[in-house]
């Protein structure tokens, strides 16, 4: 993290132990972070009262989630650099705010248009909110305790990812769809209220300038890109519909590249990519979170349209997860685990359960007839991975590069879990329709919709059985492709790493004949 020049604050930081109140402080950042990692899997539980209230389609509902999630991906790294520019307080006070109002604004939302712009102008605050709570994190701990206040801060992060059903569900039990959003506000306003009270200002003034145009380009890149996978299924993978938005994305995301290359204060250095380790560890943590997203949108609608679950009924189903990656976060055994054995093998081993825990819902657990308990062992095991490869990797995307630019780590890291829940998203999401398409001829848009117009027994439970089918391939396909990116990136970190000991070698040896050369 770059060096902050401290301003004006209440309660200027102590000489030991860090800013005076800083577990309150961190108490009120990890409660703004938790709401916002909340919404995207909060919503996921919402999707069949979206569905038949707002008549939304497949893709409406993947839209919902993925305009919060790109927008607020391609804006990480900006916001970071604004934050440490303009001050980080000041950027923390106006994520909650402008996350507050779209809160507002989606939960009164009357058209899947209105909620889908309210979702895109929830992650612009989301994305000032990622960056700067770490940033304070940073500040206001000295180094005695900052690691156990980031394992804290990790521990809300894997906690907001994976809590959303259980939550979801408890609030649609209750309340209309609306409240999963409105109850952001109160939330909002009085973590507004404690960080205008308590968090002391900084900045640093020689600090990078925002990349305006960078955060242009890599948005609408992505959007693109997504977009043509979302409707592929429903035009055809080679029809102009899509493949028009994919050039654009691939072209725009070029663009992107090229113009980061050519400034002298990128949003993201593509240098880094010259670097085996960084680009294994981003890798992994992109598959990982592209499995997880992904399974957790499609599960929700297996466990209520196909096994008829009530909302919190299929979010206290859906617990396991959360409960798992928590323990083992909290307990400290994921980051031990990682000590003990090294960095790539714990990304090997995490990224195989990952990949375990798809498999085995796909073929326990993903049918009409199939077991919970299937489900359940996949819940496990899912769980289980990430608390161990989620440290290890994040550990190698803060070691692969200069620890002035820690700061931009972290940038990625959180476009990394944002992109990479949007993604696993659209892809699983288009293999799931494109076999539900091929099993059954129906001109519905959705699975209800799909159900309704059904006009017998039998003919409810071919839909059924289809969308069951298309559940089990979609996540066989995510299992192949985490393990895979699991391989893959194990293979480059033990490179890395071997890189690594080899040039620590030539050096410790090129210093040694020197000294015996001055010694001579």
């Amino acid at each position: 993290m770059t060096a902050t020049t401290a301003e004006s604050s209440p309660s200027p930081p102590a000489t030991t132990g860090g800013h005076p109140q800083r577990w309150l402080i961190l108490g009120v950042i990890c409660l703004a972070q938790l709401t916002v990692l909340l919404d995207n899997t909060v919503l996921s539980v919402a999707i069949p009262s979206l569905t038949s209230e707002l008549n939304a389609s497949t893709s409406d509902i993947q839209w919902m989630i993925n305009a919060y999630s790109l927008v607020q991906s391609g804006l990480l790294l900006t916001a970071g650099n604004a934050a440490d520019r303009y001050g980080r307080k000041k950027l923390l006070a106006v994520g909650l705010a402008l996350f507050g109002l779209g809160s507002l604004a989606a939960g009164l939302a009357e058209s899947t248009g209105q909620l889908i712009a309210a979702r895109a102008g929830m992650g612009v605050g989301g994305a000032l909110l990622m960056t700067t709570t770490l940033a304070v994190v940073m500040q206001i701990f000295d180094d005695s305790e900052r690691v156990k206040a980031i394992a804290l801060w990790s521990t809300v992060s894997s906690l907001g990812f994976a809590a959303g059903p259980l939550i979801g569900g408890v609030i649609l039990n209750h309340y209309w769809w609306g409240m999963i959003f409105l109850i952001n506000i109160p939330v909002a306003l009085i973590g507004l209220g404690a960080v205008l009270k308590l968090v002391p200002e900084s900045k640093n003034r020689q600090g990078d300038r925002p990349d305006l145009l960078g955060a242009v380009l890599s948005t609408i890149g992505m959007v693109a890109v997504v977009y043509a996978i979302i409707t592929g299924p429903e035009h055809g993978w080679t029809s102009a519909e899509v493949l028009v938005p994919a050039a654009i994305g691939v072209v725009v995301l070029g663009a992107f590249a090229l113009w980061e290359l050519r400034i002298p204060y990128p949003m993201l250095d593509m240098h880094f990519f010259q670097n085996q380790k960084f680009i294994g560890a981003i890798g992994g943590s992109l598959l990982v979170v592209f499995g997880m997203g992904g399974s957790l949108f499609l599960l929700t609608q297996h466990l209520q349209f196909v096994l008829g679950y009530e909302p919190l009924e299929a979010g206290l189903r859906m617990a396991p997860l959360a409960l798992t990656i928590v323990g083992l976060n909290l307990t400290g055994i994921g980051p031990r685990l990682v000590m003990k054995i090294g960095t790539p093998p714990a990304v090997l081993l995490g990224m195989t359960l990952v990949s375990g825990g798809l498999l085995s819902i796909a073929v326990l657990g993903g049918g009409t007839d199939g077991s919970y308990w299937g489900m359940l062992l996949g819940l496990l095991l899912m769980g289980a991975g990430i608390a161990v490869s989620s440290p290890a990797m994040a550990n190698a995307i803060m070691s692969s590069i200069p620890p002035e630019k820690a700061g931009v780590g972290a940038g990625i890291n959180g476009t990394l879990a944002e992109f990479g829940n949007g993604l696993g998203v659209a892809v699983l999401g288009a293999v799931l329709n494109a076999r539900f398409a091929a099993l059954v001829a129906v001109t519905a848009t959705s699975l209800p919709a799909a159900l309704a117009a059904a006009g017998s027994d039998a003919e409810r439970a071919d839909i059924s059985d289809a969308f069951a089918s298309g559940l089990q391939t979609s996540q066989l396909v995510g299992a192949i492709a985490v393990f895979a990116g699991g391989v893959v990136a194990a293979a480059l970190l033990r490179r890395a790493e071997r890189s690594e000991k080899r040039a620590a070698a030539d050096q410790a040896e090129a210093t040694a004949d020197q000294a015996k050369a001055a010694a001579e």
